[in-house]
């Protein structure tokens, strides 16, 4: 049988569209986007549509806010050093327990290496930021705030918009790591206070090692790659021009099909959901049920090891992911889940299914026949499986 893929989150299948779109770029439109001559200039234009394609689908007020990137990493990575360099007094940092390594490794070494304070605001058992704690931690010493739109593992969704707005009185950068949000939910960053936003095209159907920050007209900008003038000044280097120009033709798509992706892309989803809980006992959805991304579901089998779970899903066919990450031989959950404090006997188990516009009804029945046995198999190997069958207590919402 044909393979399902359920981990969209990670990284999705190249659009065909998208590809057709940047082939030429390879071969007869060559000529670098610099380049005065009508080679440039051709390749120019094109990077210039890119451009506006993707102011679009953010809603963003001019073109050149748009700074092209390598990915979300580099995006997050810029807009915090970046606000720390362009206001050296200001020498603390505001982000979430939850958010991608790429905002956490990079605030643990500034702590350890730079002297900067971070203030990691805790989430609840949804993962629901702590908003108290974040309202305590905002002062006129604190550089930037750094909050993800929506979370990479339970698709829980934050509100950033009203985040960016409690920052300003203090004078303080928000900026928010949308890799996972963009091209899901609808954007219109005029309309906010986020001054700067990092997006990773190959979540939206472009290829990898393309992205894009965008930066506010008008926000204090500190380029963290220096050289020639490429995108204003901002980030040098030759442009990637077949990886723009394949962001701007998925930006693009990604507006046509976001009707789509909140409508069938969810129904999809939420019947994958229901059929998990209802077939197989002492599992649970988490994070926050009621406000998240449209194509996710994290699901946590009590008893079970997640990559057990994998391996069998593999065998069938079926590509997701795990809560759990194996490092140097020791199995831990992530940080996601011991931050929402799911149970280890849970957190242990947790299968995170992404779906995409590419997803089908016959793949959520297949998941859904495959799961029952799969778990079923791994608990009877379990020396913590009671075989009650019991109802997981820990999530209301589905015990």
């Amino acid at each position: 049988m044909k393979p399902v893929y359920f981990d969209n989150n990670a990284t999705t299948k190249v659009d065909p569209r998208v590809l057709e779109a940047m082939l030429p770029y390879f071969t007869e439109q060559f000529g670098n986007a610099s380049s005065l001559h009508a080679f440039g200039a051709e390749v120019g234009a094109a990077v210039k549509g890119a451009r506006r394609d993707l102011q679009a689908l953010l809603g963003a007020e001019h073109d050149h806010e748009i700074v092209f990137t390598s990915g979300g990493t580099e995006g997050d990575n810029a807009a915090i050093l970046s606000a720390l360099e362009a206001s050296p007094r200001r020498r603390e940092v505001i982000t979430s327990a939850v958010e991608h390594p790429a905002v956490l490794s990079l605030c643990a070494w500034l702590e350890k290496n730079r002297g900067v304070k971070v203030h990691v605001i805790p989430v609840d058992a949804k993962g629901r930021l702590d908003m108290a704690a974040y309202e305590a931690a905002l002062s006129e010493r604190v550089a930037i705030v750094s909050i993800m739109w929506a979370n990479n593992e339970t698709g829980t969704l934050f509100p950033v918009a009203k985040l960016a707005e409690m920052a300003k009185p203090y004078g303080i950068l928000f900026h928010t790591d949308a890799v996972q949000a963009v091209g899901k939910v609808p954007m219109d960053l005029k309309s906010t206070a986020i001054d700067m936003l990092s997006l990773s095209g190959h979540k939206l159907h472009a290829p990898k090692g393309i992205g894009a920050l965008y930066v506010r007209r008008g926000t204090r900008f500190r380029p963290q790659i220096k050289g020639g003038q490429q995108e204003r000044g901002r980030r040098a280097g030759t442009e990637n021009t077949p990886g723009i120009v394949a962001l701007g033709v998925a930006a693009r798509l990604a507006g046509d099909y976001m009707a789509e992706e909140n409508g069938r892309v969810r129904g999809l989803r939420d019947r994958l959901e229901k059929g998990l809980l209802q077939r197989i006992p002492s599992c649970f959805a988490t994070g926050d049920v009621e406000n998240r991304l449209p194509n996710t579901a994290n699901v946590a089998f009590e008893f079970v090891e997640g990559e057990g779970i994998l391996l069998l899903l593999n065998r069938a066919g079926i590509a997701a992911s795990s809560g759990s990450a194996c490092t140097s031989g020791s199995l831990e959950p992530s940080h996601v889940l011991r931050a929402m404090s799911i149970p280890y006997t849970a957190a242990h188990g947790a299968i995170r299914f992404s779906l995409s516009r590419d997803s089908s009804g016959e793949e959520v029945d297949r998941v859904i026949e495959a799961m029952p046995g799969i778990i079923e198999k791994l608990r009877a190997l379990s020396p913590f499986w009671d075989g009650s069958g019991a109802a997981s207590a820990f999530n209301p919402v589905y015990a």
